[in-house]
């Protein structure tokens, strides 16, 4: 897929079918999360890939609110990063994660896995089922795995504000 078909084709997928995810194409996707842009060249992240069905279940209960299609996802990746020291890091794990986020879920949309964030509202599930260190949280999650509803294609009216409404052009 073009780079610009894969963007608009990516959306969040939360059902997915029981094919599993090459060893190739996840590290690809991982790859995408490593190569991700960070503050000052920073790479605050550790990427956990879970694949068994009984952690994947555990998993999902780190978000109880909205994780649930982590419990059916073909692999999800745990991003970890130490604790930050002040506010002003705590910002740029926020910020440089998103990038990594975001990169590893359009590698997934290229090659035509899906993919759904979840937030981690409990560190300590989290921490029982991925066994990260003392000092470190569970930032993000992201399910993968093949739709179950439809492929992955481009969007042509996508669910989003208006162009014109979002751009703005030397002042508001």
């Amino acid at each position: 897929m073009e780079t610009w078909d894969a963007i608009r084709a990516r959306r969040n997928v939360r059902q997915y079918t029981d094919r599993p995810i090459a060893d190739e194409d996840l590290e690809r996707i991982l790859e995408a999360g490593r190569r991700a842009p960070s503050s000052g060249n920073w790479q605050p992240w550790n990427f956990i890939v879970v694949r068994e069905r009984d952690d994947l279940a555990e998993l999902a209960k780190a978000w109880p609110r909205g994780g649930g299609h982590i419990a059916r996802s073909a692999a999800t990746i745990a991003l970890v990063a130490e604790e930050p020291e002040d506010a002003r890091h705590r910002d740029w794990v926020f910020y440089d994660f998103g990038q990594a986020t975001a990169l590893m879920m359009l590698a997934a949309a290229d090659l035509g896995i899906g993919s759904g964030h979840s937030a981690v509202s409990d560190q300590e599930q989290a921490r029982t089922v991925l066994v990260f260190p003392q000092g470190y949280w569970c930032v993000y999650l992201i399910g993968l795995g093949y739709p179950a509803d439809r492929p992955l294609r481009p969007i042509e009216h996508p669910d989003r504000r208006a162009f014109g409404d979002v751009v703005h052009r030397n002042r508001w």
